[in-house]
């Protein structure tokens, strides 16, 4: 009994919790114009720690990744906005027609799991760096202080990595929630998708050590 209370309870919270899309949708905000387009317009965090071979190539980088994340983070609210589930009447042709829940859930929860991969794996070798465990090869840089890049990946970079994975994730379950796929689904699901995710982070990790 207390079990399938302690069920309904998380459903319920799963289910009513829009919070997480908003917060997603800001965290990217904020870090896409202060540390991206702070990048690409010549300042910025990751410049200090040395001189890239060309400054060029990655300010360009830096600013298409500030749009990309930008606009992944306004997706979040497709996520729980009505226009996420049904085409707004301003678009030609197919306004009206209701989405098909596997349209937003796939690549978001593509997204979510290269976040958390991308941000676990990314802990665990910088810190396997700074222990002097092993040896990560930076390239594009003519001169690097690669102590000072890695402490800033180890509790900056990859933490917001890990922060935006958990906000994406939640806001998945709360639009598959609400788009009548049932818990258990979801909780069985859960399970595989998790173990993606732990391979890839296995693959990450392994990837950053061998240089492939």
């Amino acid at each position: 009994m207390s079990k399938f209370k302690e069920k309904t309870a998380l459903e319920h919270f799963l289910r009513n919790s829009v919070w997480p899309a908003y917060v997603g949708c800001t965290w990217a905000i904020l870090y896409a114009v202060f540390v991206r387009f702070l990048e690409a317009a010549g300042g910025g965090i990751i410049s200090m720690n040395g001189q890239f071979e060309d400054p060029k190539a990655l300010s360009m980088a830096s600013y298409i990744a500030g749009v990309v994340i930008m606009f992944c983070g306004f997706c979040l609210l497709g996520l729980v906005k009505p226009w996420g589930k049904v085409v707004p009447r301003w678009m030609p042709v197919i306004s009206g027609r209701k989405i098909h829940p596997l349209i937003m859930l796939t690549p978001t929860l593509i997204g979510t799991a290269f976040l958390l991969a991308h941000a676990v794996s990314g802990i665990l070798t910088k810190a396997f760096f700074l222990s002097r465990i092993i040896t990560i090869d930076f390239p594009g840089w003519i001169q690097l202080n690669t102590q000072s890049l890695a402490l800033w990946d180890l509790f900056f970079y990859e933490p917001w990595f890990l922060i935006m994975g958990l906000l994406a994730g939640l806001s998945a379950v709360h639009y598959a929630l609400n788009s009548n796929i049932r818990f258990t689904v979801i909780r069985r699901f859960t399970i595989y998708y998790l173990l993606f995710v732990l391979l890839l982070i296995i693959l990450f990790v392994i990837g950053t050590i061998f240089k492939f």
